[in-house]
């Protein structure tokens, strides 16, 4: 075996293949551990305390007075003048009615969006799983493609190293033969470095710890998954489970209710007050009950712009709802596209491509052998073999990555 080829099979005997892991297993562990999933995950549980906290009236306020009469002293003139005494009382505010309910919807609206937000960050870390190990597992296939040419390119330089010697051949033949193994040994280095960096983008998305206590990642063999809905169907169902669009949905219904809010502040709020005085025994006790009202006067300086802006932000997120849902739109147009024509190309590699390259190789080699073709075809149709066997499982990858996104759009199961 030549220098070169010693190189590259101990090259590739160094890629280690770990226990194939399911897709399935990486995104449970995955929703079970990613620090971003975690976090909207407390983001919602925490907006989800709110609803009652702002319906709840104000808390009541107590009051102890005491009043001395003659002197500072405590309790100076408490026995000989009805005007000294000391008092308890009680005091509630009471907003405007309807000014909690609005509150408390507007709350449960930030609840909606917060759960909204944390399946969209959870189908975003599922989709970014899922697309790294269909990478991972189309650079494993490139892997094992390479070290298979990498014996065809073995075999075809003993056959013009044989007939080099028997003088039917040249020894430019055995060169070049040797010059596309070390180019081999070139790609499966530079596989090699994709591999691991695929790994470890995994690694981070599970949240696994980057040393060697973590387990080695491998993905099992793709197989090309269908795509049974039309676009019209997948454009229908991005309307009703994309959480972005529905996230933008509740939040203009919350800035509709900021608009109500913004009105209902024009009305006063309420204060009730119950005192009890008492002097010494020989005085009557006093009794006060009293009745405020906050005055919403400052509407050019303050009442006027508050609703003015409640009502352009109405607006703003009116335009974002719209605009979220024509993104979705062209998103899930974009990866149908993307998905019909690498499904296109997959039928045009397996059915056509790959077999009549295959076929050609092997009929030049036995022409090569007997001298009825030249080493320059030869070696032509051996690296259509190579390449077109590289592209159908890169096509493959983005086949799947395509329907992964859409997935991701639509909230449907695909792969």
């Amino acid at each position: 075996m030549s220098a070169s080829g010693t190189i590259l099979t101990a090259l590739l005997l160094t890629v280690s293949i770990g226990h194939a892991a399911s897709i399935s297993d990486l995104m449970e562990e995955a929703r079970r551990n990613n620090p971003d999933i975690l976090a909207a995950r407390r983001a919602w549980q925490a907006a989800a305390q709110v609803p009652s906290q702002v319906t709840t009236m104000p808390d009541p306020t107590v009051t102890v007075q005491h009043l001395s009469v003659g002197s500072p002293v405590p309790f100076a003139g408490y026995t000989n003048s009805d005007f000294a005494y000391i008092g308890f009382g009680a005091s509630q505010d009471l907003p405007y009615p309807g000014k909690l309910k609005l509150k408390g919807e507007s709350a449960r609206e930030d609840v909606a969006i917060a759960r909204d937000k944390l399946d969209t960050v959870t189908r975003s870390i599922l989709q970014q799983v899922k697309e790294a190990y269909f990478q991972l597992a189309a650079i494993q296939e490139t892997l094992a493609v390479l070290d298979r040419d990498s014996r065809l390119l073995e075999q075809i330089e003993n056959i013009a190293d044989a007939r080099y010697r028997v003088g039917q051949g040249i020894q430019q033949d055995i060169l070049k033969a040797q010059l596309e193994r070390t180019k081999l040994l070139r790609e499966t280095a530079r596989e090699r470095e994709l591999l691991g960096s695929g790994k470890a983008q995994l690694t981070k998305l599970l949240n696994r710890p980057l040393d060697s206590s973590s387990p080695d990642l491998s993905a099992e063999r793709l197989i090309e998954s269908p795509l049974r809905y039309t676009a019209e169907e997948l454009l229908a169902k991005a309307r009703t489970q994309n959480p972005a669009i529905a996230s933008q949905q509740e939040m203009v219904k919350r800035q509709s209710l900021g608009v109500e809010m913004a009105r209902k502040d024009r009305y006063p709020d309420f204060n009730v007050q119950y005192q009890w005085q008492h002097t010494a025994d020989q005085f009557r006790d006093y009794y006060m009950v009293s009745f405020s009202a906050r005055l919403p006067i400052y509407r050019s300086r303050k009442l006027n712009p508050e609703l003015a802006q409640a009502t352009e932000e109405l607006g703003r997120s009116e335009r974002e709802y719209e605009s979220q849902i024509q993104a979705a739109y062209f998103d899930v147009r974009d990866q149908y596209l993307a998905a019909q024509t690498s499904s296109q190309l997959l039928t045009i590699y397996r059915e056509g491509l790959i077999p009549q390259a295959l076929a050609t190789y092997q009929a030049g080699l036995v022409a090569y052998q007997g001298g009825r073709q030249d080493f320059e075809t030869l070696l032509s149709s051996f690296m259509d073999v190579l390449n077109f066997d590289q592209e159908y499982w890169k096509t493959l990858a983005e086949h799947e990555t395509a329907l992964s996104r859409i997935e991701q759009l639509t909230g449907l199961a695909l792969n």
